[in-house]
């Protein structure tokens, strides 16, 4: 997929989105529950408006929080100007120069689908300290009779959640167009795809389904 095309794609929603639950900070207690204790420094790929970036910054001294949509990176450095530790920045991570075993957490939440997996994985994994942790959480193509089997509580606890959290059952028209429009080009990988990319690359790392159609993938890169 075109990077223009994902960076209109989400310049349009930034616009439109809110800071209600959603089925991707529904696992933001797990994965800061994965962060190494005396982290220093963190990169997080594909902040958007920076709600992760912001609780990674009370975990770790500095966070650097990259995106591709420039509307994105303006709204998350709008509701950020109390964390003096987070710097923002207007990055396509494909042209972006990784820097070598530099950060002691690296995490990607819903933005790994939109790239080629094992390139980001490789290069994540290569500006890791040793000792430092990968995190990704993303969405995966669900396959087979248990796909149907699966969805039915998915479906559930998604209900449930957005009628705990006061969230609205159907979002607004304009944000219903802009996502189906975005999902025209937008494709997931099968699970079965990212357990043998990681395999390869991230041998030991911990692949897990979790139930809102997200995976999760925790590396800890060896310390010698």
């Amino acid at each position: 997929m075109s990077m223009q095309i994902i960076q209109s794609d989400f310049d349009r929603i930034a616009l439109l989105l809110t800071d209600d639950w959603n089925r991707n900070n529904h696992y933001s207690d797990f994965l800061l529950r994965q962060i190494p204790s005396g982290c220093q420094q963190a990169l997080e790929i594909g902040c958007g408006t920076g709600s992760f970036s912001r609780l990674l910054a009370g975990r770790s001294q500095s966070v650097l929080a990259l995106d591709l949509s420039p509307q994105m990176i303006r709204l998350a450095r709008a509701h950020s100007d109390q964390f003096s530790n987070i710097d923002f920045q207007v990055v396509d991570v494909l042209s972006w120069q990784f820097p070598a075993r530099r950060f002691d957490c690296v995490v990607s939440i819903a933005t790994l689908h939109h790239l080629p997996l094992a390139e980001m994985l490789a290069r994540m994994k290569d500006s890791l300290k040793r000792g430092g942790v990968l995190l990704v959480l993303d969405l995966f193509q669900a396959e087979g009779v248990w796909a149907m089997i699966w969805s039915g509580p998915a479906l559930m606890v998604s209900f449930g959640m957005k009628v705990l959290r006061k969230v609205p059952l159907r979002p607004s028209r304009e944000m219903r167009a802009a996502w189906a429009e975005h999902d025209q080009h937008d494709s997931y990988p099968l699970l079965s795809e990212v357990r043998k990319i990681c395999a390869e690359i991230l041998p030991g790392a911990k692949v897990t389904k979790h139930l809102l159609w997200r995976y999760s993938i925790v590396w800890e890169k060896p310390a010698d």
